[in-house]
């Protein structure tokens, strides 16, 4: 089986990785010539619009997947006329905007933040008399850890917050005064079967997430029976095949979807060690129509981002149940380099201090 992806960062290097041991071949396409994925696997170089470059990918692959959401929708429907894309270019085009996302969400019963389309200054001014303030605009496309977005306080603020923008399509949604966010990780076949991974807590600073903590703690069954039913809703209304998560907003014993993503996610990097199958080897078994794994964790994880830098890696390995995984990126402020898991046996706790000590901050 050969799996073509759509990108080269970390996600696609990690995925690579994951086919490897399930004899499944990977070639990457991606417009860097040293990406992170390909320092492990074949890589095609190429924008993500070049049909030529679309067409030599699927020309390679049994199937086709992709590793960000921001992939263009008429590149997917391009290679889906020449080979199965998973998951469909659907789910991209809802992904892509937060309209369209927040309408779906409403559609299968996931309750959201109140929100307004605003595709003017004047349309902004609107939205806040109607929603309030404080406020948090964002645009409708793109934008990710953090970017793309202001929260506006006061409503004389709000051209201010419109200019941050890039007076771009966005949308207005009431700011929630929520408890933590969490995620909910599924996974759904071609054939249908479904099967999620526990909730995990998850950390930002910054507007990126730093930490992961999983399986969240203090999660009732009957939270987790929740999320599961929402990811379940979403993924076959879309027809879905692949993995999937949806960030969420918990609020007393309510769930609040916010975004979701089509793909495997960052704060399911813990389940490389932390449970029965990760969600990389998972994404691969989904789309090749292979029987799905178990999502149960393990034990308790703890996930933390690398940012920006990088720790001595021999310190870190010297920490107990540490599993380094660096992504081959040169260290600059806010980029991803790599992620630090923890993980202990049922019952225990994976000792952050010591993590700390050896010059992995959590927070």
């Amino acid at each position: 089986m050969h799996v073509g992806i759509v990108g080269g960062g970390q996600l696609g290097r990690m995925l690579c990785l994951a086919g490897s041991s399930l004899g499944i071949d990977c070639t990457t396409l991606d417009p860097a010539g040293r990406s992170s994925a390909s320092q492990v696997a074949p890589s095609i170089v190429g924008g993500f619009d070049d049909h030529q470059a679309l067409a030599r990918l699927a020309a390679a692959a049994d199937v086709v997947t992709y590793e960000f959401e921001n992939v263009p929708v008429a590149s997917a429907r391009f290679l889906a006329e020449l080979v199965p894309v998973l998951p469909p270019p659907e789910a991209l085009e809802v992904a892509q905007d937060r309209v369209a996302e927040k309408a779906l969400f409403s559609q299968v019963g996931l309750p959201t933040a109140e929100h307004q389309a605003a595709g003017t200054l004047e349309e902004l001014h609107g939205a806040l008399e109607r929603i309030g303030t404080p406020a948090v605009l964002k645009t409708r496309r793109l934008g990710y850890d953090g970017k793309g977005q202001a929260v506006i306080r006061d409503p004389l603020l709000a051209e201010d917050a419109w200019r941050s923008i890039g007076e771009l399509p966005a949308i207005v949604e009431r700011f929630i005064g929520f408890e933590r966010e969490l995620s909910i990780i599924a996974v759904r076949g071609r054939d249908g079967s479904t099967a999620c991974y526990p909730l995990v807590e998850n950390r930002h600073r910054d507007g990126i997430l730093r930490l992961s903590i999983a399986p969240a703690p203090d999660v009732t069954p009957e939270l987790q029976t929740k999320a599961e039913t929402h990811i379940t809703a979403v993924m076959g209304r879309l027809s879905y095949a692949g993995v999937m998560a949806i960030e969420l907003f918990q609020v007393g014993d309510e769930l609040l979807g916010n975004e979701m993503a089509p793909r495997v996610h960052n704060s399911g990097h813990w389940t490389i060690e932390g449970a029965e199958t990760s969600q990389f080897e998972n994404h691969l078994r989904a789309v090749c129509g292979m029987p799905l794994g178990s999502c149960s964790s393990r034990g308790n994880s703890v996930m933390v981002n690398l940012i920006g830098s990088l720790p001595d890696p021999a310190t870190v390995m010297r920490v107990p149940g540490a599993h380094l995984h660096l992504y081959g990126k040169e260290p600059r402020p806010g980029r991803k380099v790599g992620h630090v898991t923890l993980t202990s046996e049922r019952g225990g706790r994976p000792d952050l201090e010591a993590l700390a000590a050896a010059g992995v901050e959590a927070p």
